[in-house]
Order: structure tokens, then sequence, then C-alpha cells
């Protein structure tokens, strides 16, 4: 541990000696950084599929959709419009102000850490790096150790490409963790559970570090099957791909739980035990496209959930494991009770719950009973359906008639709301979470007034400046005004 606490502090005093010089300030130098992040992609794409099967069995198909695809795309939309973030935005200042000027500066914080999950371990190490890259920061990465291959490329790689006094990769567990957050930083970046992330809360209060903490939840999904009673096909598709599809369910805003009202619920589970069979055969687990569980832990932990003898009443599809091979079958449960460990954590596993309710519009009032998700998801078509869950529900996000897809998208923010995280990122989002936005103020030596004694009048002569300004400027107005 001695020989890890001086590594970090070089690391630590290598990155500061290097944003104090203003090296990482230079466009430039961040276009470079973001370039040479699309390279190693491109270059490593057959090596980060195989740990990425390694460490979680994802599929190279799901590998790219969720990982590198979508760091090329961050990185590409980054370098695209770094030019225009920069620029420092004017501020139109009230006339009192007149002459003087005002704009807002986008600066970097300084040296930031940003700390991964396990889960999609390469886009949720790589794309915080984008957005503070773009800011000009110095990054240190500590990936999850619980990806232990995914973690080890990315500690050989990345300095092999990008500029190693500026981004640094540490690896190692808790005790790692424990070591950086004992340090200072300017900012730091955390992906992973409401548990770690009060954890990284509090280590940060001591030094007053700002942070963004991506955190998760219980993210519910509302099928009113009576407005969309014709797209049910559809619908069905895309929940099965979303819960089951990426990385086994194990995603922050993977579906958690269906409403639905119990007049469909049962044409609900038949219309899904099909599709399920469709996406990953008749045996899931030799077909090699359902992402494994990541670890013997998180493994007992899924089998806890279902030993409950209540809960295993409710199992209508699937339900068998492997522990030897980390596998969890699609498993489907009908109104499991709402008192039982399995409806108040989050799943993150391949076990979806489906609750049914007299009348949809109950949803609104049993998702405000749950702590405030990272995502909220409704098939709906009824305006006044949507338009309550928009008024009457707090979420990160709410997403209408698909699943998952707000995540992809750089053009809106991605964050939690309470539990479920604080800040956002993704795009531009990224750029100001990385950024300090600086106030400037540039005023006139035009106009003043003889200082009094005593000194405070020195502040009323400053209100009775700004006042006559204003006075003037709009008898100034006034007069071009009767001109005309």
């Amino acid at each position: 541990m001695e020989a890890m606490k001086e590594t970090v502090d070089q690391n630590l005093r290598e990155m500061r000696d290097t944003f104090a010089s203003g090296r990482t300030r230079s466009v430039k130098w961040r276009k470079t950084q973001l370039q040479a992040i699309i390279e190693m992609v491109k270059d490593n794409e057959d090596k980060m599929c195989d740990v990425l099967f390694q460490d979680l069995g994802k599929h190279r198909t799901e590998a790219f959709r969720d990982e590198l695809g979508f760091v090329m795309r961050s990185a590409e939309t980054a370098l695209k419009c770094l030019d225009k973030w920069v620029v420092p935005k004017k501020s139109n200042l009230p006339l009192l102000f007149y002459p003087a000027t005002g704009k807002v500066i986008s600066e970097p914080y300084g040296t930031v850490l940003v700390l991964s999950s396990w889960n999609f371990p390469i886009s949720l190490s790589l794309d915080p790096m984008i957005g503070a890259i773009s800011a000009g920061n110095t990054v240190l990465l500590k990936a999850s150790e619980l990806s232990p291959n995914t973690s080890a490329f990315l500690a050989k790689t990345i300095p092999s490409y990008l500029d190693t006094k500026a981004i640094k990769v540490i690896e190692g567990g808790p005790d790692v963790a424990t070591i950086l957050l004992q340090h200072q930083w300017d900012k730091i970046f955390f992906t992973g559970s409401p548990r770690i992330g009060k954890i990284i809360m509090a280590a940060a209060a001591n030094h007053l570090t700002p942070v963004t903490l991506e955190l998760g939840g219980k993210c519910p999904t509302i099928i009113d099957h009576h407005s969309v009673s014709k797209d049910m096909k559809s619908v069905v598709k895309r929940i099965t791909g979303a819960k089951w599809g990426s990385c086994s369910g194990q995603a922050c805003i993977s579906v958690d739980y269906v409403l639905v009202e119990q007049s469909f619920a049962s044409s609900l589970v038949e219309m899904l035990k099909p599709v399920i069979k469709s996406f990953f055969g008749e045996n899931p687990k030799e077909s090699g496209s359902l992402a494994r569980i990541v670890t013997k832990k998180h493994f007992q932990r899924l089998s806890r959930l279902l030993s409950d003898p209540r809960v295993q009443a409710s199992i209508v599809y699937g339900g068998s494991m492997d522990e030897e091979k980390l596998y969890v079958e699609p498993t489907i449960l009908l109104d499991p009770p709402l008192d039982s460990e399995i409806m108040n954590e989050e799943i993150f596993g391949p076990i979806l719950p489906i609750i049914t309710l007299r009348d949809i519009q109950e949803s609104i009032g049993f998702i405000k009973s749950k702590p405030k998700p990272l995502a909220i998801y409704a098939f709906t078509k009824d305006e006044k359906l949507k338009t309550r869950i928009l008024s009457e529900t707090s979420s990160g996000s709410v997403t209408f008639n698909d699943v998952m897809i707000q995540y992809m998208c750089d053009a809106l923010p991605f964050g939690g709301v309470g539990e479920s995280g604080m800040g956002r990122y993704h795009g531009k989002y990224s750029f100001e979470c990385f950024s300090h936005e600086k106030a400037v103020m540039e005023g006139s030596l035009a106009m003043d007034l003889e200082p009094r004694y005593p000194p405070w009048n020195n502040f009323k002569l400053t209100f009775i400046r700004l006042a006559f300004r204003e006075a003037y400027f709009k008898l100034v107005l006034l007069m071009l005004g009767l001109k005309k």
C-alpha cells in the first residue's frame, strides 16, 4: 500500500504540474487527445471485444453497440463541436450597467478523478474522460476491478495513445479507491451504486470537491395497453431487448419492473415468452448472445432475491440458474410481494417483475411512492397520462414509447436526481460537467462621482451612479423615440 500511495502522489503531482503549465488548455491539445481516443478504439476493436467477452460474456455486436461505437461517436461529436463549445458566451447586461460588458468563460476545473463502473467498462471509462479532456482537464481514471481484463487493457493501452503526463490510469480495488479519495481533486466523477456514491460524496466533502454521481435505481416501465394495443409487438420487442439484451439487465437504465393493468398482465406474459426465445434461443445459456453475471457475489445476490418463497411462487417464466457459469435465465415474475427485497432494491440482473394495477393511472402514485428513478419509461399515446407523468413524477429522464435510447442521444443530458444521482453529462453536457463557468464583467471608467466620508457613503454613491446612468439612457431613448 505504501508503494501505491507513492504512485498516486507522484501521478497527482505530475498531472497538477502539467495542468499548471497550461498545455491542456490548448484546443489543439484537446483535439489531439480526442482523435487519439478514436484511433485507439479503431486499432483495438478486436482486443476490446475480447476483454468484454472475458469479463462479462458480451456478444461482439452488443460490445460494439453499447461500448466501442458509443465511445467513437462521443469522441467524434466532441471533436466536431469543440471550437463552438470553447467560445465565451456573451451576456446581455441590463441597461443599468452600460457601458460595461459581460461574458461567461468555460474554464477547466484542473485535475479530475474518474471512477468507472464494471458493467460498461469501456464506455463508462472513456466517455467521462472525453468530457474531461474536451474541457481541458488532466484526468486520472480508475477502472473497476470487477472487470479485470478490461481494466488491465485500459491501463496498458491508454498510455500508448494519450498524453501520459496529463492522463493516467490506475488499477486496483476499494483500497486503491480509498487512497485516491484521501487526496484533493478539482472534480470527481463516479459511476456506480448509491451506497458507494455516499462514500464518494462524503470523501469529497472533506475538500469541498464538486462531484458528479451517476447512480441508478428501480426504473419503471408503464404499459398503457389501451392506447398502444395495435403496437404491442413493438412494445414487447423493445422491452425484451432493453431488459435482457444490454448486459443481461445489469445496467442502471435497464427496465427494472413493469406496471400494467391486471386485465392485460397474462397476455403480456404470453407475448414476452416467444420474443425472449426469438432473441436468445430455446437455450439462452448456450446462445452466446446473453451476457453473464459479473461475479459470484453478484450471482449470489440475485439467487438470494429469488430464494424468497413468496417470490418463487410468482415466477411465471424462467428462474433457472447456474452458479458455475454465472448464468441466470431470463425470468419473469408476476406480482411478487411489494414488501419483498426484489421490489425494494435495484435488481441489476435478468429478472423482470410485472406489477398489476386496477387502472394504469395508478402507476403515477406507485412510482411516487418509491425513490426517484434514473429513468421512467412509458408506452402510451394518451396525452393526459403523458402530462401526468411529466408533471407529477420526478426522475432523471422520461422516455415515451421506447427504452434506453435516451442514453445514446448526445443532444440530451444524462443524469439522475435524488438517490439516482446528481449532475449530468453526454455531448456538450459532458463539456459543461467538467468546466467551471466563470463570469467576466468589464466596466468603464468614463463616469464616476467623488467619494465621501463615512465609507458607507461610497456604496450609496455606487447605486446613485448606476441609477443616474439608467435614468440618463432612458431619457436618451425617450428622446430618440419622440424624434421618430
